[in-house]
């Protein structure tokens, strides 16, 4: 476990360095900010394509009414 910190301070001391050079005024998503728009972007994209395909499926008639309320009525009836 020590050789890895020292080898993540390491890592560390080397890109601060570089961390400088950068405007810091400036801030860009870069290529990280691409990908992972894109990742997201798909995972949208087929996430509506999965719910149009669901959506397809379903049956959206109504039961006819008349079949429905014809038994209705006998179950209305009271016996008193």
């Amino acid at each position: 476990m020590a050789d890895m910190s020292a080898s993540a301070s390491l890592a560390m001391t080397h890109l601060v360095p570089l961390a400088k050079e950068f405007d810091e005024d400036k801030v860009t998503p870069g290529v990280l900010g691409f990908i992972v728009f894109a990742v997201m972007a798909l995972a949208v994209w087929g996430l509506m394509r999965s719910m149009n395909r669901h959506m397809g499926r379903v049956n959206f008639a109504q039961p006819d009414d008349k079949a429905a309320g014809a038994a209705a009525p006998d179950a209305d009836r009271s016996t008193a």
